[in-house]
């Protein structure tokens, strides 16, 4: 019997069905579009909790998760409004997630912040275990893009958390932002001068984008006498909403956020 007959009678493993890379190229506009969609969903989940009650809210908010994957799921290439739509959903089900437990459990923030580091850390285990690398930079099959948002919800649930927690043990909203804007450099210059790999800085840097963002957004948003512009929850989501939009409108005409567009850098 020839090489080629034994090589031939070896059992066929299927392919892995691969797609295009599902997430776009971290670039600084990636990072806009990631503190407006904190902020937004930040005021967006006050707002809907406000308007319809806090049990319809977290049903709509799940509602539109659920459909907004589901497309994201879908396709097989990433498609800038389907992605931050996702995003977009993500943040306001995850600020829905952290307030439920604070508000309707009555679970302090303390509490809350560990436990949902605890979740993505495990998240994080769970997916190197499988897919052996955490880089989204090859987002491609349907495990890693599962792997991929389970990761996406853990961080925006941490990030609320933490950002409640420290707006209200001392530093405030204002405070908390210039909290994590020293924060999120942190990574960033680590990242710089060699002193952390591109995955670490990456998702260090994309949980701290949410309290960031939200404290930003509620800091516009509530009234003075709690420490913030007041502004008003309505004309922030709105204005935010329109920011975003505004982003991700050129971004879909530009392809400026995918490996292949001409200019494009990485951030990470």
């Amino acid at each position: 019997m020839t090489a080629e007959h034994i090589l031939d009678d070896r059992p066929r493993i299927p392919p892995v069905h691969r797609m295009a890379n599902k997430v776009p190229e971290v670039t600084v506009y990636f990072w806009i579009i990631k503190v407006l969609t904190t902020g937004m969903g930040e005021t967006a989940s006050d707002l809907l909790a406000r308007l319809l009650g806090p049990v319809p809210a977290v049903a709509l908010g799940g509602l539109a998760l659920v459909a907004s994957l589901a497309v994201q799921f879908a396709l097989r290439r990433y498609v800038a409004w389907a992605y931050w739509t996702a995003v977009v959903m993500v943040s306001v089900f995850g600020t829905m997630a952290a307030d439920v437990l604070h508000v309707g459990l009555g679970v302090p923030y303390a509490v809350s912040t560990p436990a949902f580091l605890a979740v993505l850390a495990m998240v994080f285990v769970l997916w190197y275990a499988s897919e052996r690398t955490l880089s989204i930079h090859s987002i491609g099959t349907r495990r890693r893009e599962a792997f991929y948002w389970a990761a996406v919800l853990a961080t925006f649930a941490l990030g609320t958390a933490a950002g409640d927690l420290t707006a209200t043990t001392g530093f405030g909203y204002l405070g908390s932002v210039v909290l994590f804007t020293a924060a999120i450099c942190v990574p960033a210059l680590a990242h710089r001068f060699g002193a952390l790999g591109a995955v670490a800085a990456f998702w260090t840097a994309y949980v701290v984008t949410r309290p960031l963002g939200a404290s930003l957004a509620d800091w516009m948003a509530l009234g003075r006498t709690r420490g913030g512009l007041g502004l008003g929850l309505a004309p922030v989501t709105l204005a935010w909403t329109v920011a975003i939009i505004g982003f991700v409108g050129y971004l879909a005409v530009t392809r400026r956020d995918t490996d292949a567009a001409p200019g494009s850098s990485r951030a990470f």
